[in-house]
């Protein structure tokens, strides 16, 4: 079926979208699938981004849920977004996804005056020691390694300043894997306060989280689709509220977006600070906010409506 002939269906049809690895994983999709399916008129399906057997011109929309793995195989993924985008409307678009994949970003908020967690990127082919004793030329008590393309964790590490042999084995690891490599201080206010997650819907702040911390000391970088997380509703600070509306101005794309996240963390002085801003596929939390996967759904419902004129 063509994307015209979808077009003319009785009803609009929605693909929410996710990994096979993902799907029994995802705690947001149940609730988000039962809210779209209690809409009158609109018909919604799960499916994963690799199963070459979609056709996705049947549909008015794709909406990312959980592609989790995308951080494995982000070519590859890329130019599966690409083929969507060409038969659908993928969301977040796809100019967004190329962007936001990828950690350099951060530096793109940073010089748009947006308070980040300092970063200092090591490509391929750089040394990994050199750039590591520039790095703790500036003293950070402790740090984290992490690739820029990643997801959930996965990969990233937390280092004392007098674990280098242990930091540059990791960093080297990931340069051999034509992997960029971020280095930040560790902001051991995160033990104690924890994560702030935003959650945005049409560029209006639905909810917050906390996160617990995730990166313990001596403990391996986790291999899995991500880190277990503890989570509990949270009420952001003014402050935080505001630093989520100047990041989102800050994306360099027209918006809003249909759903945001902005992860905050605190410096050693107590200010927020942007740690991640997902556009991707981030985790929504509805289980924590009453109302937010209807609310969500509603706003789905509305753009798979608009695709089709």
């Amino acid at each position: 079926m063509s994307q015209s002939e979808a077009g003319t269906a009785s009803s609009p049809r929605i693909a929410l979208v996710t990994a096979a690895a993902a799907r029994p994983l995802d705690e947001d999709l149940p609730p988000l699938e039962a809210a779209l399916a209690a809409i009158a008129g609109i018909e919604v399906r799960v499916v994963e981004w690799h199963d070459d057997a979609v056709d996705w011109a049947k549909f008015d929309l794709a909406l990312l849920r959980s592609t989790w793995d995308y951080s494995q195989r982000l070519g590859e993924f890329l130019q599966w977004a690409a083929r969507v985008s060409a038969a659908t409307t993928l969301l977040n678009p796809l100019q967004v996804l190329r962007w936001n994949t990828d950690k350099h970003y951060l530096h793109d908020l940073a010089r748009e005056g947006v308070s980040v967690v300092p970063s200092r990127f090591v490509e391929p082919g750089e040394d990994a020691a050199a750039a590591l004793e520039a790095f703790l030329s500036d003293a950070p008590a402790e740090f984290v390694v992490k690739p820029s393309v990643g997801a959930g964790s996965r990969d990233a590490q937390r280092y004392l300043a007098d674990e280098r042999a242990g930091a540059v084995a990791h960093m080297q690891r990931l340069l051999d894997a034509r992997r960029s490599v971020l280095l930040q201080p560790y902001l051991d206010r995160v033990d104690e306060h924890g994560e702030t997650a935003l959650i945005y819907f049409a560029g209006t702040f639905s909810h917050a989280i906390r996160k617990g911390p995730l990166l313990r000391r001596g403990e391996g970088p986790t291999r899995a689709l991500f880190a277990t997380e503890h989570i509990v509703a949270r009420t952001p600070s003014a402050e935080e509220l505001r630093l989520g509306e100047r990041t989102l101005a800050a994306i360099p794309f027209p918006g809003p977006l249909l759903y945001s996240r902005v992860d905050l963390i605190q410096n050693a002085g107590g200010a927020p600070c942007v740690l991640e801003l997902e556009l991707a596929e981030p985790s929504l939390f509805f289980d924590h906010a009453p109302g937010s996967a209807e609310r969500f759904a509603a706003l789905i419902a509305a753009q798979a409506a608009a695709s089709r004129r």
